[in-house]
């Protein structure tokens, strides 16, 4: 009989190994992270579990990840706003690769560990009023989607209509992934060092 461990840590849904992407995964990969991309998940035998999964739908994973990039590499309310507002959408959602992942990478992105606690707790007295109204507008969107008057009013006075724009699907799409990756079952890679990551509640 199967463990709840044991269904706890296998995929429900396995990672396609890279010898076996088609034609059509290969364009999809290569659509986001260009020809480079693909030689060099090639080149290093795997690509990351979450890339191997979406190319089971290689139309998705193209579109997606199109818009993950613009999001992760070119934010226009900046990285740090960006991965705070991230970082609360993971905890919140309790997802577990979101979260090992961007905390793991959260040094790179102007984070530290008492930005990380901040996150779990919902506030942290170093952030700035805009910090503070980023993370709160991530609770708001979760919660009630919707940032709610008082709170829009506060970061217009500091955003643009840009990054107003941009600022729910930052939420949005890190809250359809922790939904994606939770409803997969999706697994850290093999070798990841997650010993010094929070542990999600529950």
């Amino acid at each position: 009989m199967t463990s709840q461990h044991e269904l706890e840590s296998a995929p429900r849904i396995a990672p396609l190994p890279i010898g076996e992407w088609g034609e059509e995964a290969i364009a999809a990969v290569a659509s986001a992270f260009g020809a480079g991309g693909v030689k060099a998940f090639q080149r290093a035998g795997a690509a990351p579990n979450v890339l191997a999964t979406m190319v089971h739908h290689p139309g998705l994973a193209a579109a997606f990840n199109r818009l993950g990039n613009e999001l992760l590499t070119r934010p226009a309310i900046g990285h740090r706003g960006r991965e705070l507002m991230l970082l609360r959408v993971a905890w919140r959602t309790r997802a577990k690769y979101e979260w090992a992942h961007h905390v793991r990478q959260a040094e790179c992105y102007g984070l530290d560990a008492t930005d990380v606690q901040g996150v779990i707790d919902g506030a942290c007295e170093k952030w700035s009023a805009l910090e503070g109204d980023l993370v709160a507008a991530a609770d708001q969107l979760l919660d009630h989607y919707r940032i709610d008057d008082t709170t829009w009013q506060r970061l217009a006075v500091h955003l643009d209509d840009r990054q107003l724009v941009e600022l729910p699907f930052i939420v949005g799409a890190y809250a359809c992934l922790a939904m994606a990756f939770n409803s997969w079952n999706l697994q850290l890679e093999d070798g990841l060092d997650a010993s010094g990551v929070p542990r999600l509640p529950g």
